[in-house]
């Protein structure tokens, strides 16, 4: 029996604060050749300062940014993930919105705000619901996530309980203290203890992280970018798929030995 593989490709790159200028980027940037393209958080208007008014940049689902996101998806005959703004019923306090455009369509509203490390994300943004969200991509569960959400290692169980192989976590993972140690250490726990591959895609130093990596089910880095820099495009490419799923659970069974 042949199981799916995914061809997946993450494009660390920094976001402007013009959405127009970061529309105009996508056809330039999503690559050929990949079944699944991720893009970082917040990529269609980067967060700006943190008292920056982020109402303006959110968007109707099947506004300018989706229908180009679309456009260029289409046209690449593939799948993908970008970050984006939403509007609410709040006006002042969109949501933090992924869309899954081209080959598989979703959308995903961040459910943990990034009230941490000094940070309010929730006075900016309004959190969405909890019901977590997979989308079917060439043959695997997608489950998706939003940065700080890697934080809270339920929030990826109830991802693979609800059937998830490949959890894709965009991000724009703020630079600090062990910021890339704690990075580095969640995406990996999480395919680890999960027994899942993690697609982990975030925006680039000096003000970000960068470092975005794939890992498969037994915790082995498969492709990892460096830090990166402002005015550097890194693509990070590595296959996925089904049979080394199976085996990594096989010799790790600790999703069947769980007894809580």
């Amino acid at each position: 029996m042949t199981h799916p593989v995914l061809r997946v490709a993450l494009v660390q790159v920094a976001s402007d604060r013009d959405p127009a200028r970061n529309r105009e980027r996508l056809a330039e940037l999503v690559p050929e050749g990949a079944d699944l393209v991720v893009l970082p958080e917040a990529f269609a208007r980067d967060f700006g300062p943190v008292d920056d008014d982020l109402a303006p940049a959110g968007e109707e689902q099947g506004g300018p940014f989706d229908t180009e996101l679309s456009r260029v998806a289409a046209a690449r005959g593939t799948t993908v993930v970008a970050g984006s703004f939403e509007r609410s019923d709040d006006p002042t306090r969109p949501f933090n919105t992924l869309l899954v455009r081209g080959g598989a369509v979703a959308a995903y509203r961040k459910i943990h705000l990034y009230d941490s490390f000094g940070y309010r994300e929730s006075d900016r943004l309004t959190a969405g619901p909890t019901t977590p969200v997979t989308v079917e991509v060439g043959g695997l569960v997608v489950g998706l996530m939003t940065c700080y959400d890697l934080r809270f290692p339920e929030h990826a169980r109830a991802l693979v309980d609800a059937g998830a192989q490949l959890l894709v976590v965009p991000a724009a993972w703020v630079a600090g203290e062990r910021k890339v140690d704690h990075w580095r250490t969640l995406v990996r726990a999480r395919a680890i203890e999960n027994t899942v591959f993690v697609a982990a895609c975030a925006q680039p130093a000096p003000r970000y992280s960068g470092h975005s990596m794939v890992v498969d089910p037994l915790g082995d880095v498969l492709a990892e970018a460096g830090p990166g820099s402002a005015d550097e495009v890194e693509v990070v490419r590595a296959e996925v798929g089904l049979t080394r799923l199976l085996e990594a659970r096989r010799t790790n069974p600790s999703l069947a030995n769980r007894r809580l």
